[in-house]
C-alpha cells in the first residue's frame, strides 16, 4: 500500500488518513487506484477522511465526494486541523469528528427526559443555548455548537471550536476558534490565556501574535474598528 494513505478500522465505517505532503489532486488519484485495485473490500464503505492541516475547500471536498460516490463508497466526514477545510466540510453536511461526544449540533439531544414537569420559571433575563465541555480538548478534537461553547479547562493546538455564538475558555486557548460562525460580529472570544493557533470572529480572522512580554492575563477578543482586537477580560468590559 501506498504509505501517503493508511487504513484504520473505526465504529462506523474506515477512517482513511491522507499524510502530509504532496498535491490534493494527486493524493485522490493514489486512494482511487488503492480503491480500484481492492474493491470488494471497499464496496459499500463509509469512509471518513483524515486529512491533517491540508487547506481544503468545498470543491476539493466535492470531488473528492463524487469520486469515491463512483466506487460506491460513502464519504461520511473529514478530520481537519484547519478551520477553513472543517468550515467547508460542515456546509456539505460532513461530521467533522470521530466521536458524538464533542460534536454538538442539537443541546436537547443531550439532555435526559425529566420524570415529571417542572415548575415553571420566569428569568429576569432570556439566555442562549450553548455547550459545556468540563475537560480539555485536545489535539485533533473538535466541536460544533450552533450557540456558545464553554470549556472548563485547555484547548490544545490542534483542537478545533466553531460556534455560532461565544467562546469562552476557562484555561488556555492555543487551538483554532471561530466564534460568530454564522456572521454575527457582535460575539467574543475570551480566555485565560488568549493564544490561539487561528482566531476567527464572523468574516473576520486573526493569527496570534508571537509571545508578548509580561505576565499572562485573561483576555476578551471581539471586532472592533474593522479588526479583531484583544483587551484585559475584566468586570470593565464584560459587556
Amino acid at each position: 500500500m501506498d504509505d501517503s494513505i493508511t487504513l484504520k478500522g473505526i465504529k462506523d465505517g474506515l477512517l482513511v488518513t491522507i499524510k502530509p505532503g504532496g498535491k490534493w489532486s494527486e493524493r485522490m488519484k493514489r486512494l482511487a487506484a488503492l480503491i480500484d485495485g481492492q474493491g470488494n473490500f471497499f464496496r459499500g464503505a463509509r469512509v471518513m477522511l483524515s486529512v491533517g492541516a491540508r487547506n481544503l475547500g468545498q470543491r476539493e471536498l466535492q470531488s473528492a465526494q463524487k469520486m469515491l460516490a463512483k466506487r460506491d463508497v460513502a464519504l461520511i466526514g473529514v478530520l481537519s486541523e484547519s478551520m477553513n477545510t472543517t468550515g467547508a466540510a460542515l456546509k456539505l453536511g460532513l461530521r467533522v469528528d470521530l466521536g458524538a461526544a464533542d460534536m454538538v449540533t442539537s443541546p436537547v439531544a443531550q439532555v435526559a427526559p425529566l420524570p415529571h414537569k417542572p415548575p415553571r420559571i420566569d428569568p429576569e433575563e432570556r439566555g442562549t443555548h450553548g455547550v459545556l465541555l468540563r475537560r480539555t480538548l485536545r489535539n485533533g478534537r473538535t466541536v460544533h455548537s450552533d450557540g456558545h461553547v464553554v470549556v472548563l479547562g485547555d484547548v490544545n493546538a490542534g483542537a478545533v471550536i466553531v460556534a455560532e455564538g461565544d467562546v469562552i475558555v476557562w484555561g488556555r486557548l492555543r487551538g483554532v476558534v471561530h466564534a460568530g460562525a454564522g456572521g454575527d460580529e457582535a460575539a467574543v472570544v475570551c480566555a485565560l490565556y488568549l493564544a490561539p493557533t487561528q482566531l476567527r470572529i464572523a468574516g473576520y480572522i486573526s493569527i496570534s501574535p508571537e509571545a508578548r512580554p509580561g505576565k499572562p492575563q485573561p483576555e476578551k477578543a471581539m471586532v472592533r474598528n474593522g479588526r479583531i482586537e484583544a483587551v484585559a477580560w475584566d468586570y470593565r468590559n464584560m459587556g
